[in-house]
């Protein structure tokens, strides 16, 4: 321990030398604001930046990516709540309940709380980093790819058994993301599936433009609908800006729950924050005493997805720091930048560069507070949004939709995408079918296949590898659990209200 609280010592010395706090704001406000704008993403932040890294000082450009890193994830949750639009594949569960809670005039407590799991997220999962990285990291070697391909159906079911009133249109939705993610060159082949001949499409349908076709195209639609019918939708009201202490109590479980969740799933690489959310958003409504409340305005449904993609970011620094392995696209920029720079990550890193180790876990506590600090105040200017007038709010979100669609690869054929996904989005909404099991099946597709084709390789074409394998037996048998324990539960909960009846 002594040793820790050591290195710990050197690295808040490297952390707080002003020129790295001066990084650590620059990353956190820029984050925030990338995290704000749909179809920009971390990706697309850190791989800007990337060029001025050059001639910096290694520790000093880590900080400045990971500041960034984690002010998109804070910034992501912004647009969820005030206007239904995510920024990030892992703020789309955040719509749910966020966006409700907005209508019911309680943005303010979304967004607060959106901020503060995020902040508590953030600090207990470094403590998680730094305790336990290495054999994490190691436990996560042992995912293979038939582990992988039955993770990614555990987080579909999982979704599919809890986004809507009705399962088969829930499956439907999930089965149409799926489909979705087949377009685009077979990476195994090299064929062309579902392009007709359209060069842009060889890379697939882009996450954002199916994104914000789905949830915010689709909004304008139905507030037009409603506007045009008479039937005035309800006007959006500010209310109450801070999170009352209540609140607070009810969401700190879902707050530590989806912390060590997202913690968890951001060490298995490839895994990810999305899926993080997913999960923990249907783990806190598996444990709810009332889990019909979520979907209609929750804050737990807010506190634990925001919590879980927090730790999912901190999560993927393990096997980076530790093994050399990124865990996401994320962090494979993070490992060129850092390659790029003259440090070879791995199992040697924290003796070469102890430098550029414990000053970035350093940085991290940093910039988790300065986000705080930035983030609770602008909560009621965020919040302000929801006073601008209807004829000027949806114009402008179709405006912000159009520059985000259009800003992924300047194409006319991902606007006329946008449009078509908008469309789709309208009927859905209008005819029940959830939204995200359909988004999430887009963002997981193109893993599951190649997870699946990697595992069928290795195991000569036989299926049986996805059974013979214990932890991949365990996940799937979980997957087809979580899609008969709604049943289940309604069944028990009948027969407990019939028995004390008879």
């Amino acid at each position: 321990m002594e040793e820790l609280l050591g290195h710990m010592a050197y690295g808040f010395s490297v952390a707080l030398a002003p020129v790295n706090v001066g990084y650590a704001l620059l990353g956190a406000l820029v984050g925030t604001l990338i995290g704000v704008l749909p179809g920009i993403g971390p990706v697309s932040g850190i791989a800007i930046l990337i060029p001025i890294l050059y001639g910096m000082p290694p520790a000093s450009a880590m900080i400045l990516l990971t500041g960034l890193y984690y002010g998109t994830m804070y910034g992501g949750s912004t647009t969820s709540i005030l206007v239904n639009v995510p920024g990030e594949a892992s703020s789309v569960v955040t719509t749910l309940d966020g966006y409700q809670m907005a209508l019911q005039g309680r943005a303010g407590p979304a967004l607060a709380i959106a901020a503060i799991g995020s902040f508590i997220a953030g600090t207990v999962s470094i403590v998680f980093m730094m305790l336990f990285s290495l054999p994490l990291a190691r436990l996560a070697l042992k995912f293979g790819p038939a582990e992988y391909f039955s993770l990614m159906v555990l987080g579909l079911s999982s979704v599919t058994s809890l986004a809507g009133a009705s399962l088969t249109k829930a499956l439907i939705s999930t089965v149409f993301g799926l489909m979705l993610a087949t377009v685009g060159v077979d990476l195994s082949t090299g064929t062309a599936r579902y392009t007709f001949n359209l060069p842009q499409l060889l890379d697939g349908i882009s996450f954002i433009v199916a994104a914000i076709g789905l949830f915010a195209v689709s909004e304008v639609l139905l507030a037009i609908e409603e506007i045009h019918a008479g039937e005035r939708r309800r006007a959006l009201t500010v209310g109450r800006i801070w999170l009352s202490w209540r609140e607070f109590k009810e969401s700190l479980g879902a707050i530590l729950r989806g912390t060590g969740i997202g913690f968890y799933i951001g060490v298995l690489p490839a895994a990810g924050a999305t899926i993080a959310s997913f999960m923990a958003y249907n783990v806190e409504k598996r444990l709810a005493k009332d889990p019909e409340a979520f979907g209609r305005g929750d804050i737990r449904g807010v506190a634990s997805p925001e919590s879980a993609n927090n730790a999912a970011v901190v999560g993927n620094m393990v096997p980076l720091l530790s093994l050399g392995i990124p865990g996401s696209s994320t962090t494979a920029l993070m490992l060129g930048a850092l390659m790029m720079l003259g440090v070879q990550p791995g199992p040697l890193l924290f003796q070469k560069h102890p430098d550029v180790t414990w000053g970035l876990i350093a940085s991290m506590y940093v910039s988790n507070t300065m986000l705080l600090i930035l983030n609770l105040p602008l909560v009621g200017l965020w919040v302000r949004i929801l006073d601008i007038p209807e004829r000027i709010l949806y114009p402008l979100i179709l405006a912000i939709s159009v520059i985000g669609v259009y800003g992924v690869s300047n194409s006319l054929l991902d606007l006329y995408l946008g449009i078509g996904f908008g469309l789709v989005g309208y009927y859905m909404r209008r005819h029940d079918y959830p939204l995200a099991p359909a988004v999430l099946g887009l963002v997981l597709g193109g893993i599951m296949e190649q997870s699946l084709r990697q595992a069928l390789v290795l195991s000569d074409g036989s299926y049986w590898t996805l059974m013979n394998r214990p932890l991949s037996l365990v996940l799937l048998i979980l997957a087809a659990c979580s899609l008969v324990a709604p049943y289940l539960i309604t069944a028990f909960r009948r027969l407990r209200v019939v028995a004390p009846a008879a």
